[in-house]
């Protein structure tokens, strides 16, 4: 086997890979989010019969987490699906930023990851200050009135 054959059984067998843990991810938060759904409706379909306004109240803060988790699932859900298209594409992988490959551990742990580990922390970082600056800024707004 030449080196060559070597490098691209490599590579096969890492698009394999990858492609089982995005897939796996995948089929797990759908399973998560249709069983969300499924709980939401069996709630509303039970009609809890007449509720106070403090129960009402908590079951309206009730759906609202239950709605929070599901759009948060399905963001998750079109991340996943935009890796796999990166995938097909041979740019899975690859950091958005410096285009060093992103580490498998980091992509096991975060499988939708689009930059290696010191890009993000990079841009967290630009991110922070950025914050801190727009800040100090609209502070400097403020008018001491006594």
């Amino acid at each position: 086997m030449s080196p060559r054959t070597s490098q691209t059984e490599m590579a096969r067998e890492r698009y394999i890979e990858l492609k089982r843990i995005l897939e796996d991810r995948r089929r797990e938060i759908l399973n998560e989010v249709q069983e969300k759904m499924r709980d939401v409706r069996a709630v509303g379909a039970s009609g809890e019969g007449v509720l106070d306004d403090a129960e009402s109240s908590e079951a309206d803060i009730q759906d609202d987490i239950e709605l929070a988790l599901i759009q948060m699932k399905s963001e998750t859900l079109h991340k996943i699906e935009e890796a796999l298209a990166r995938l097909d594409e041979k740019t899975y992988g690859y950091c958005f930023e410096c285009g060093d490959e992103i580490s498998e551990r980091r992509l096991r742990a975060l499988p939708f990851a689009v930059r290696c580990k010191d890009c993000e922390e990079a841009r967290e970082v630009a991110e922070q200050r950025a914050r801190q600056a727009s800040q100090r800024r609209s502070s400097g707004f403020l008018i001491d009135l006594n």
